[in-house]
């Protein structure tokens, strides 16, 4: 859900960039560029371990403020994250980033998004 969704929203943010020289390049722009046109922030912290893997942290999910701040939606919140999941997958896709993307909360309205590179 959201994957092509993601690729055609890269493709017209980029048209009018220059290339990307590497991969974390790539995750910032994802985290500064993509994130802010779409939720009109950036996100508050993108983390790495210089391995292929990446996590996104949002501390105020534009998707999840509507819910209470509680424990009461906690269940149900990563539902709503799915389709976030699909557009940063479907942008890193467009980007010959081939990936696998999996949301996680803990406290709402925060969450984080963890970006595993597939090697190819």
């Amino acid at each position: 859900m959201g994957f092509r969704v993601g690729q055609g929203l890269i493709e017209r943010f980029t048209k009018d960039t220059a290339r990307f020289k590497d991969e974390l390049d790539i995750m910032k722009f994802i985290c500064k560029d993509f994130w802010t046109t779409v939720f009109k922030k950036q996100i508050d912290n993108l983390r790495t371990n210089h391995q292929g893997i990446y996590v996104l942290q949002d501390n105020k999910f534009r998707l999840l403020t509507q819910m209470s701040a509680g424990k009461q939606y906690l269940e149900h919140a990563p539902k709503y994250l799915a389709f976030t999941c699909g557009l940063i997958r479907g942008g890193l896709s467009n980007l010959g980033i081939k990936s696998i993307v999996t949301a996680e909360v803990s406290s709402m309205p925060a969450c984080k998004f963890q970006v595993m590179i597939q090697k190819m």
